[in-house]
């Protein structure tokens, strides 16, 4: 089954990790990636740019509304995700535990299976 590894990020836990730390990160999921690609559950990944670029797009009554940044207010946000393909949703969550992030307080990894899935290209 696959699942969706969303990673919750927080602005300024982020900024008050030291540059090292977030090096350190940064360079895990390069590994994670190489960890779950050898058993064959890596499936893909993105990386999502900041809230304060979102825009929120809603139509009622037939007009359209667009506004500028996050849907919701809050620290957290979801920064990226992993698709994986796992055996078990026990396998899934610890799979999830392996990435970076999930080891620092104040960030945390959300594990969902996906119902529904299509990947059409071109």
């Amino acid at each position: 089954m696959k699942y969706l590894l969303s990673i919750y990020s927080n602005r300024e836990v982020w900024d008050s990790l030291p540059e090292q730390v977030r090096t350190e990160i940064q360079q895990g999921h390069g590994e994670f990636i190489a960890a779950i690609s050898q058993t064959g559950e890596f499936v893909s990944t993105d990386a999502l740019d900041a809230p304060s670029s979102s825009a929120v797009v809603a139509v009622r009554d037939g007009v359209t509304t667009v506004t500028d940044g996050p849907f919701a207010e809050s620290k957290e946000f979801l920064a990226g995700f992993y698709v994986v393909e796992c055996e078990s949703a026990e396998r899934a969550r610890a799979v999830a535990a392996m990435i970076p992030d999930a080891g620092v307080e104040g960030l945390a990894i959300e594990v969902r299976p996906i119902v529904f899935s299509d990947s059409r290209t071109g």
